[in-house]
């Protein structure tokens, strides 16, 4: 297997396309690949004399995505090690971001083909980005990487530390409620974390205000499982699901009234109060799955 092996005083950019060129042109014979590589190589180093960063991140970006099949997960690393550093040496916050926003697309393209060390990368760049917004981006490429590759044990433990990275990344709460809702879709998935995903799952209702009718009216169909994953935990008796506007909203749904009634029944009434909304609606409780509670 081929390994990357700098020159002696090679800069470690010039060394990785030099590598990566010559792996992605080696098929084409020597007459073609080496004017190739060359050109690659001139290009690379008159995009660091000029300080173009950007655009050579997207000159290695093109050659490492060729060979990515090609080389162990150790020489990739090592790759993507020396293309992420290249944030760094950007000009402006803007600028990391938009490479920040190049790399994590290449990376994030093939989630299913060793999607642990592609975690890893996005992780390693999201370590080397100074910017609040642009480690948000590169966490949230994360998240849906791991998704899409089933590896969301990897990033589960992360979502300890939330409260903190919210404070850090300051973000817009249109991005916040998006977060929420992304976490509890992953930890619904985990059957011992049910009471975490209904707690992420209630943090992204909140984010609904009275005022916001029309993003609220999206939000109906998570208010039903919130309310059903309540009603169903064995261990939660109190919550303040009633005083969110976007489950209140369900209160006057032709299609979702039942629901807000159930719940309203459960936190505010008797236990023969729900005995008689079971008689009376035992199919729809059916079909969420609550059965009744002698049973």
């Amino acid at each position: 297997m081929a390994t990357i092996v700098p020159l002696s005083d090679e800069d470690p950019v010039l060394a990785v396309v030099r590598f990566t060129a010559e792996l992605a042109w080696a098929d084409a014979g020597p007459e073609v690949a080496e004017p190739q590589v060359s050109r690659l190589y001139a290009e690379a180093e008159d995009c660091m004399v000029t300080g173009r960063w950007l655009e050579l991140a997207s000159l290695m970006l093109t050659s490492a995505d060729l060979i990515f099949p090609r080389v162990s997960e150790k020489d990739l690393e090592c790759i993507f090690t020396v293309i992420c550093n290249l944030v760094t040496s950007a000009g402006t916050l803007d600028e990391a971001l938009e490479m920040a926003k190049l790399i994590s697309a290449k990376v994030v393209q093939q989630p299913n083909d060793k999607p642990s060390l592609r975690l890893k990368i996005l992780f390693n760049l999201y370590n080397l980005l100074e910017n609040p917004y642009s480690k948000f981006f590169v966490y949230s490429k994360a998240l849906n990487l791991a998704i899409s590759g089933k590896v969301t044990d990897h990033v589960i433990p992360t979502f300890k530390k939330i409260d903190s990275l919210l404070k850090e990344w300051k973000l817009e709460m249109v991005d916040q409620r998006s977060l929420f809702l992304i976490i509890s879709n992953i930890l619904k998935d985990n059957k011992s974390m049910g009471k975490e995903s209904l707690s992420f799952l209630i943090k992204y209702l909140a984010t609904f205000s009275a005022e916001d009718a029309y993003a609220m009216s999206e939000a109906k169909e998570e208010s039903v499982r919130a309310i059903i994953e309540f009603v169903k935990a064995p261990d939660m008796f109190q919550c303040d699901l009633l005083d969110l506007p976007a489950v209140g909203q369900l209160e006057k749904d032709g299609k979702y009234t039942l629901v807000y009634q159930l719940l309203k029944i459960f936190l505010t009434q008797r236990l023969d109060a729900y005995l008689d909304f079971h008689a009376a609606n035992s199919t729809l409780l059916k079909s969420y799955g609550t059965l009744s509670l002698s049973s």
